[in-house]
């Protein structure tokens, strides 16, 4: 049996949780099956069963698009490419709505079986707007054509599964949850800190940490917002780059500038680092903070537990079945806005009692030990790869009733 993977991320442009999954994903699947990967970029590779070709849209396609339209322009011109190169695969597994235009088309003109992943679901990020404009509109109706064309689709979490048949006319006996996995052999305590030196991070500093993208739904801008509550002498690490907008680019750096003022040991790296670095950066931290507004499951929090740290992270979505609490660390409430979907209805509470969470836990070691080392275990014990992609080649199996 061969599978067709269809993604916006893939190494060595992996910028989110999506292209995280697929990577490790398609590596374990290649040793069951025969894998293609199909993305963006310009990836040209052959390994065993694994096969990866990115595909290139030359800039000129879009250099005159308005800019919030750019990137919906591009993916169909990708979609179109994908296609136009002969499909022989057996199932087509589509990962973010940039992918499923390709996935719909793969459906209709070759007949192939349509699964779909859902790292997140467009209904539930009306923040997008401020990024893509009507490209939203565009992009909600790929999402909703696609999920409801699908022959199967695969929840990230129990909540998420809920989602999905709230917003979208799917039967329940075609959405399955397969959760996301974590290389718990690459992602552990290391005690290099050489990437930490490079950063100016004073050795033995107690500080928290954040990683991911500058966008609305991952609620930096909550994190930046509670610093100033923080217990004197903790530190703050923020791997946080790629902006959604200027807008909020400029609104994260006027947040940061501020804090600076009144705060030592405040540490920006504007840029996504190497999963080398990260790895330092986890093992050191007295914590992880996980601030998202919206999450359908939350690999980064994974990746710290199973580097030995707590975390504190918001109470949505998928976070709630990862994070134990008062065993692998601290959940938050998060009431968000009706009327500002990406805002709390009290954000100065929700700053101060996200700073609780990083005080109790840095305050108190044997709890910070205790919480690392469950989490740790947790991450061994139920998120292997390899047991996510047997549960993937069943579906595949079902589906093609092979």
């Amino acid at each position: 049996m061969k599978a067709l993977l269809l993604t916006n991320e893939y190494p060595p442009y992996v910028y989110g949780g999506a292209g995280v999954h697929v990577e490790y994903l398609t590596r374990e699947l290649a040793r069951l099956m025969e894998v293609e990967v199909r993305c963006f970029g310009d990836q040209d590779v052959t390994s065993q069963r694994l096969r990866v070709k990115g595909y290139p849209v030359p800039k000129e396609l879009t250099a005159s698009t308005p800019p919030q339209l750019r990137s919906p322009v591009e993916m169909l011109q990708r979609s179109v490419n994908w296609m136009a190169d002969p499909v022989d695969a057996d199932v087509v597994h589509c990962h973010t709505w940039y992918a499923q235009a390709g996935g719909l088309l793969a459906r209709l003109l070759y007949g192939t079986p349509l699964i779909i992943t859902t790292h997140s679901l467009e209904p539930l990020r009306p923040w997008k707007r401020e990024q893509l404009g009507r490209g939203y509109d565009f992009s909600s109706w790929v999402e909703k054509t696609a999920l409801e064309s699908a022959d199967a689709i695969i929840a990230v979490s129990t909540e998420t599964r809920e989602d999905i048949l709230r917003h979208f006319n799917v039967a329940p006996d075609k959405v399955r949850i397969i959760p996301n996995g974590i290389d718990v052999e690459q992602y552990q305590f290391t005690p290099e800190r050489d990437a930490l030196a490079k950063a100016g991070i004073p050795e033995g500093l107690p500080y928290v940490l954040f990683v991911g993208r500058i966008t609305r739904q991952k609620g930096i801008i909550h994190l930046v917002r509670a610093i100033k509550h923080l217990a004197p002498g903790v530190g703050v690490v923020l791997l946080a780059g790629q902006p959604d907008t200027p807008e909020i680019g400029e609104e994260m750096r006027q947040g940061v500038e501020e804090i600076r003022k009144s705060r030592e040991h405040v540490y920006w790296i504007p840029e996504m680092v190497s999963k080398h670095d990260a790895i330092q950066f986890y093992s050191h931290a007295r914590l992880f903070c996980c601030p998202s507004i919206y999450e359908p499951f939350g690999i980064i929090n994974l990746e710290a537990m199973a580097c030995g740290i707590p975390v504190v992270a918001s109470a949505v979505g998928g976070i709630k079945e990862v994070v134990v609490p008062e065993e692998t660390g601290l959940l938050v409430s998060f009431e968000q806005q009706s009327a500002a979907p990406f805002e709390a209805v009290d954000p100065e509470r929700f700053a101060r009692e996200l700073a609780a969470g990083i005080n109790r836990i840095v305050g108190d070691p044997p709890l910070r030990d205790r919480m690392g080392a469950a989490g740790r275990r947790r991450a061994e014990e139920h998120y292997s790869w390899t047991s996510i992609a047997g549960r993937v080649f069943e579906l595949y199996r079902e589906v093609t009733g092979r």
